[in-house]
């Protein structure tokens, strides 16, 4: 048996609000630096990016390559309620074969990446089922566009066809300890992919899957995400849920937080005339039945982007300053990718490195961070607990920062797993 790195929600350049440099060579050579092994397509409806899949060599069972990377085909649908679906497919023809089904219902599969379809989530999975794709609600639990932000529970969104639901995405403001206080998903695969809009290395693969696999095949993944013949997930690995941008319940104008309580009694309105946005955690609260975990989840670790780490680690503004990227290319370059660096390098063998990156690095494996929560539509901050942090900026996290309250959350190390 290997063991599997997988992105399996990206999108293409085809899909609104993405880099121009989400094309396959790229995806192709930054998806190996990145060290991840298996990559999802994203996209795969879109006409002209099926095109770009289709001039890959299937180098084995549904998996196209392009030099060392991996891929497999994969797809978000948006439904009549707006909520999201990712889909898992065996190969090209089946491809083809649910483009036609899905076209009809369809304004904007061939100008949006994801595509909105005028389908239920039962008529989806339905759809799913017929091609031998696998199928789950994608970041489930965000206020916007998510199975949990529109339903109660799996059999309300699918149906009788709740039982073929194989996953559930978690998305960057739940993890593992979250998610199992609902028992209806104690059943389910949790995956933790990075649903990236750029290529970029603290976009790609910013949370990812580990998988048992005997090989790098479709037929394997499907045995892996439904744990058979002791294929299974073996860690996820995302961001502090903390970090999310929807993880508490806060205003979307002046992005103070509150407390469930406080939301009721304020009728979800802030002092300032903003709404506030249901976080995460809130949502969960309101939908928790249980405690603890199946026997079959696998750990969940949580790390930040090594970029976003040298950055911290030398006061910069920005994860795309030379001086920070010229540290990640070293340190790449020297262990072969950044997940080795993050997970099992041994630094004190590296030279010419600055020794705050160092330092930074092991202060994350030893989960020695203080957490300031996200919320409203604002990211959350990570600091190294001995020393200060900048917060992310716009374009190292998507969104400024407002003064949400903060919480200290001491975190798992490395070394538990």
């Amino acid at each position: 048996m290997a063991l599997i790195n997988a992105d399996l929600h990206i999108h293409s350049k085809y899909s609104m609000a993405t880099s121009s440099r989400m094309d396959i060579p790229t995806l192709a050579v930054e998806s190996v630096r990145k060290g991840i092994q298996l990559v999802g397509t994203g996209d795969c409806l879109h006409c002209k990016w099926l095109d770009e899949i289709k001039t890959m060599p299937e180098v084995s069972d549904g998996i196209y390559g392009m030099g060392s990377a991996r891929f497999v085909l994969t797809v978000e649908l948006e439904d009549t309620n707006r909520v999201h679906h990712l889909l898992i497919l065996p190969d090209v023809s089946k491809a083809e074969e649910l483009r036609e089904a899905v076209e009809p219902t369809s304004v904007n599969i061939d100008t949006d990446g994801r595509p909105n379809v005028n389908l239920s989530g039962v008529e989806i999975a339905e759809l799913a089922r017929d091609v031998g794709a696998m199928i789950g609600p994608a970041h489930a639990f965000t206020p916007w566009t998510a199975m949990y932000a529109y339903h109660d529970s799996l059999g309300s969104c699918y149906g009788d066809m709740a039982q073929y639901i194989s996953f559930v995405e978690l998305g960057l403001s739940a993890d593992t300890d979250l998610a199992d206080r609902i028992s209806e998903l104690h059943r389910l695969t949790f995956l933790t992919n990075s649903d990236a809009h750029s290529p970029w290395p603290n976009k790609l693969a910013r949370e990812f899957n580990r998988f048992r696999m005997e090989d790098i095949t479709f037929g394997e993944l499907e045995k892996a995400i439904l744990r058979q013949d002791e294929r299974g997930p073996v860690m996820n690995v995302g961001l502090f849920p903390q970090e999310g941008k929807y993880h508490e319940s806060a205003c979307i104008r002046c992005f103070k937080h509150f407390t469930l309580r406080e939301c009721v009694m304020k009728q979800w309105r802030c002092t300032c005339g903003g709404r506030i946005k249901r976080g995460v955690v809130d949502r969960i609260e309101e939908l928790a039945d249980i405690t603890g975990h199946p026997d079959h989840r696998p750990p969940y670790l949580h790390l930040v982007p090594l970029s976003e780490i040298i950055m911290m680690a030398l006061g910069t503004k920005s994860t795309t300053t030379k001086k920070v990227k010229a540290e990640w290319e070293r340190l790449v370059d020297e262990f072969g990718s950044e997940v080795t660096v993050l997970l099992d390098a041994q630094l004190d063998s590296i030279k010419g490195v600055d020794p705050a990156v160092i330092h930074a690095v092991r202060m994350f494996r030893e989960g020695r961070v203080r957490v300031i929560p996200g919320g409203g539509g604002q990211y959350g901050t990570v600091e190294v607990e001995d020393g200060p942090a900048p917060s992310f900026e716009a374009e190292d996290r998507g969104q400024g920062q407002g003064q949400g309250k903060g919480q200290d959350q001491p975190q798992r190390s490395l070394t538990d797993f």
